[in-house]
């Protein structure tokens, strides 16, 4: 392959490079967008605890306040974690053992390492509050 040829092809590489991604790209589906828009109540002193510990152990997938992110992990203020359905041990046994996938096309949660039972009973009470000023009770 002459020089004249090897440019070319370096320029078509690059051009095709931009295409896709100033194009092609916007198929893909967008990720991390708050999967349902949460009220934030007036939270207890426990709640206020438990947020800073969700905010560190559990938001970077779960999203802020507790919301989701779209194609990484789903909303905990959804009408699936009701108390009714999902008791608080479920907070704690998933945050332990981690979670087969069941509801939600996420794929299996993983334990959440670095937290003691106290912390995932405090990150509990913040859900919950969340989940009754956003009408799950």
């Amino acid at each position: 392959m002459n020089r004249r040829n090897l440019v070319i092809a370096c320029v078509l590489l690059v051009a095709a490079v931009l295409f896709y991604r100033g194009f092609g790209a916007q198929d893909q589906p967008v990720t991390g967008a708050a999967l349902v828009n949460v009220i934030v109540p007036e939270l207890s002193g426990t709640a206020k605890e438990g947020e800073a510990l969700f905010n560190r152990s559990c938001a970077s997938c779960h999203g802020t306040n507790a919301a989701g992110q779209d194609g990484v992990a789903p909303p905990l203020v959804h009408k699936i974690y009701e108390p009714g359905h999902h008791g608080d041990a479920s907070f704690l046994i998933a945050a332990r053992n981690g979670v087969r996938a069941h509801h939600w096309p996420f794929g299996n949660m993983p334990p959440v390492e670095g937290t003691t039972d106290t912390e995932i009973e405090k990150i509990t009470v913040y859900v919950r509050e969340l989940q009754r000023a956003n009408g799950i009770h």
